[in-house]
């Protein structure tokens, strides 16, 4: 397993379907997969139940029906599967990276890609949506970034900025001046 990956690989925490008041934690670790429990209970049989914990390996994990099972009815069958695929080995290594490294890659991108990108999950999305990134693949198409237009992509974004043509930004760039100026002058 790659030395780099943090101890834990994923962590989720929920509570047990209804009428289940029962609260969950699934934790997988480079090693174990850990699997805890808490009764939540009226009853006077469950009062004095103290927290559970299971302990496999990857490879237990991975042979250990009874636990799959109650992970997915708790967590779901997404969950399991990606559970599965952490104790094979197979990780999800761009998921892993900073967002600021993932801007930076983004932002080579064509603007065709960038958008089957965006559709893939709500990370990228947002990613792709992000004044940083538009801000960054503006900055790459232009040769100078006046402080008029710099202070128009804070009020419109960047990336309306970037899909706004010429003539209209500089429209625009206009109107915001004439307002700053009577703006100025209405206060003297």
């Amino acid at each position: 397993m790659a030395s780099w990956l943090p101890e834990t690989l994923f962590e989720i925490v929920g509570q047990g379907p209804a009428p289940s008041k029962d609260y969950y934690q699934l934790l997988v670790t480079r090693s174990q997969v850990i699997f805890r429990w808490w009764k939540v209970s009226l009853r006077s049989e469950y009062r004095s139940a103290k927290p559970g914990e299971a302990k496999d390996t990857h490879e237990e994990f991975l042979e250990n029906s009874h636990l799959q099972v109650q992970i997915a009815l708790i967590f779901g069958a997404r969950v399991l599967d990606y559970v599965f695929n952490l104790c094979e080995g197979k990780f999800d290594f761009l998921e892993r990276l900073s967002d600021n490294l993932l801007l930076s890659i983004i932002s080579y991108l064509d603007l065709e890609d960038i958008a089957r990108l965006s559709q893939t999950s709500r990370r990228f999305a947002k990613l792709c949506m992000s004044d940083e990134l538009w801000e960054k693949i503006v900055h790459s198409c232009c040769d100078t970034i006046t402080p008029d237009m710099r202070a128009l992509a804070k009020d419109m974004g960047w990336r309306q900025m970037f899909f706004t043509n010429k003539l209209q930004l500089q429209r625009q760039i206009r109107k915001r001046k004439q307002k700053q100026g009577s703006h100025r002058t209405s206060h003297l």
